[in-house]
């Protein structure tokens, strides 16, 4: 076996390693070995998120500076041990009318993403077979509007979906804004739990139209928090907790507490994306921030 490859045995599956030494994050030297090791650690809180959910994968062969592509589809090769699901395809700009995705159950076909430098890890709203179990609402900010904002965004949210018996968690994008996932029943389509996300997101724009946007035009969007309801269409994903994001280092999308939340908001402490070695220590000290989002939760209001 050429150096370069490590043959490796993870509950019960052989895999090989590559180009572990590989720089996936340039400005930051954190390789491919590096990314592999993250993924391996945060398993335990990331995978109840990733099971039994089609995974679509974001891929950067040679590092976040260079290209990258969407994944789909399983990629040539795939071990036959790898679990795999035929699904339709909603809203296919290649007419395609299925689709054999990945399903990411266990560490073995985690580390085996990690290794094809499958960088950042996107879900649908709903598990295989089922109706959405997610509601999430996407908070956007438009510069110079930030995190900071986007905060004081969610906690108005926050007590708008608890009014109708909905709770929200939130967590951080990786990148510039956060969103907030709330578990529900299970049992009411996509376009249901779309058309109450566009409701509520226009009820809080009309509320702050100064800060808030429910409207997808870009141009609209300066300076404000665009609540983006349309990630709860059947055909859209959002990055899964604790995936890492391709960027200049290698943040990854960490769940908050309501405290820290309020207290960016109020600037008691700067606004932060968390890095993987923080997020990392945060999961040693909380576990994971996001596990109610695993339990069943309330019919949304139509």
């Amino acid at each position: 076996m050429p150096r370069d490859r490590f043959l490796v045995h993870i509950e019960g599956r052989d895999l090989e390693l590559s180009n572990l030494d590989k720089v996936m994050y340039p400005s930051a030297g954190f390789t491919k070995g590096e990314v592999i090791d993250y993924y391996t650690r945060v398993a335990p809180v990331l995978l109840p998120h990733l099971r039994n959910r089609a995974v679509t994968r974001i891929r950067y062969p040679n590092g976040v500076d260079e290209a990258h592509f969407f994944e789909k589809n399983k990629p040539g090769g795939t071990p036959d041990w790898v679990r795999v699901a035929t699904l339709p395809v909603p809203g296919s700009t290649k007419s395609r009318e299925t689709i054999d995705y990945v399903v990411v159950d266990d560490l073995p076909t985690l580390v085996w993403l990690a290794n094809l430098a499958a960088i950042e890890l996107h879900t649908p709203q709903w598990r295989i077979g089922a109706d959405p179990d997610l509601l999430v609402v996407d908070l956007d900010p438009g510069a110079p509007a930030g995190l900071r904002e986007c905060c004081a965004v969610a906690m108005l949210m926050r007590d708008r979906l608890a009014a109708d018996g909905i709770d929200a968690h939130p967590k951080t994008s990786g990148k510039k804004g956060m969103q907030l996932c709330c578990p529900i029943s299970g049992t009411q389509s996509a376009d249901v739990v779309s058309g109450y996300a566009k409701k509520v997101a226009e009820e809080l724009a009309k509320m702050v139209p100064g800060s808030i946007t429910a409207k997808m035009a870009k141009q609209l969007r300066p300076g404000k928090i665009f609540i983006d309801w349309s990630q709860n269409n059947a055909f859209k994903t959002t990055v899964a907790p604790y995936s890492l994001r391709a960027g200049a280092t290698p943040t990854a999308s960490t769940p908050l507490t309501w405290d820290e939340v309020m207290a960016m908001a109020t600037e008691e402490i700067p606004s932060w994306q968390c890095g993987a070695t923080e997020t990392l220590q945060r999961v040693e000290e909380h576990g994971d921030l996001l596990a109610a989002m695993l339990q069943p939760g309330p019919i949304v209001p139509e």
